[in-house]
């Protein structure tokens, strides 16, 4: 009994891991020269030819029939992520530092917020506590962003990073970002988490119509794939040999990244449904911390107070939020809340109706969010 109720935390704490070791290992790969849009394009490959044979097989009898409009609306998701997003991500990584990125990425549940409340998903009163929490906590953390930005601080030195100085200076992997690039990448990071916010709230809906998670998935890594690899021509058309992969870190940066990538949705899916998505999103800064242990002695990067204290602002910020969001629904998180908390099979809802007793499910009756719910109807 205690192994199954600690398989969530060690199955996110896992992703966590695997997330931040591919930081550092897109990192690498980017400083040695990698296209960004190369590394999303073949990690999207990757990713679908792992997850295709799964969804095929596992979900053959399950699978919802597929209309043009669900098609439609799953290109249009795979391109806020991986495509858009992805882009963003690794083009503001190759400009910073994996721990810059990492901490910076984490203002994404307030940005997320701050968007459902402008398309109507999120309920806030602001006589409740829990409503007043997720605002100061939004809040706190883009402050936390913003100074991690504009503010630097006085550097740590660490005893490990101390002999840096005498290494190679023309080394890829110790490339020192300058306080210009910080500046383009900080609004390249906050782009990919505005695209990714785009493609949790759209996400509601699809789940809602199209419940097969792993066929979701992988329709959505073979879309990013097309959409990634036309994206990629289309920048990189006067430089075609980055195309060209070899047997180096760029090669184990797109098949890890890849794995990463099917392993991480499906996961996490999972995860989300038998503890929900607020426990999932708890631990999120685990990667920031790992990043940031790695990188000092990988990259040698040197750890700045500005910076520091700016990535504890943000989590303090998102701990805020995640606080009011769990007293959302008068304070009770359901234990099998998934994305869009569907989690009941409508074969078995029996409500009888006056149309010749007919067996019609309604939005409460599948746990949808009454928010989801009133997205849906809207679009």
């Amino acid at each position: 009994m205690q192994l199954e109720r600690a398989r969530p935390f060690l199955a996110i704490v896992f992703i966590q891991c695997l997330y931040a070791l591919m930081s550092i290992v897109a990192k690498l790969a980017l400083n040695a020269g990698m296209s960004p849009h190369v590394l999303v394009a073949y990690r999207m490959a990757v990713a679908s030819a792992l997850i295709t044979p799964f969804a095929l097989v596992l979900e053959r009898n399950t699978r919802p029939r597929m209309t043009f409009k669900i098609l439609f609306q799953i290109a249009i998701l795979s391109l806020f992520e991986p495509v858009v997003e992805q882009n963003l991500y690794y083009s503001g990584m190759k400009l910073t530092t994996a721990t810059f990125t990492s901490a910076l990425c984490n203002a994404l549940p307030a940005m997320t917020f701050i968007m459902a409340c402008i398309f109507k998903l999120e309920k806030v009163t602001m006589r409740r506590r829990h409503s007043q929490a997720k605002v100061v906590g939004t809040m706190v953390a883009i402050g936390g962003a913003m100074f991690m930005t504009f503010l630097k601080g006085h550097a740590l030195e660490l005893p490990w990073t101390k002999n840096s100085r005498g290494l190679d200076a023309h080394s890829h992997s110790l490339r020192i970002p300058k306080q210009e690039d910080i500046a383009r990448g900080s609004l390249m990071l906050v782009a990919s988490c505005f695209s990714w916010s785009c493609y949790i709230i759209l996400q509601a809906k699809i789940l809602v119509q199209y419940q097969a998670e792993l066929s979701l998935t992988s329709l959505m890594c073979i879309m990013g794939m097309l959409e990634a690899t036309v994206l990629g021509l289309i920048w990189e058309r006067k430089n075609m040999s980055v195309w060209k992969i070899q047997p180096d870190v760029t090669l184990i940066a797109s098949i890890y990244g890849g794995l990463v990538s099917g392993l991480a949705y499906y996961v996490i899916g999972w995860a989300s449904k038998e503890r929900g998505p607020v426990f999932v999103s708890a631990f999120n800064p685990l990667s920031m911390v790992l990043v940031a242990i790695l990188s000092t002695f990988i990259f040698f990067e040197k750890l700045y107070l500005g910076r520091v204290f700016g990535s504890v602002v943000i989590v303090v910020g998102i701990y805020m939020v995640l606080w009011g969001k769990s007293k959302d629904e008068g304070g009770k998180l359901q234990p099998n809340a998934g994305c869009t908390e569907t989690v009941v099979k409508i074969d078995e809802l029996k409500v009888p109706t006056h149309d010749n007793n007919q067996v019609v499910p309604t939005s409460e009756q599948l746990m949808i969010p009454k928010a989801a719910a009133r997205f849906h109807d809207s679009v």
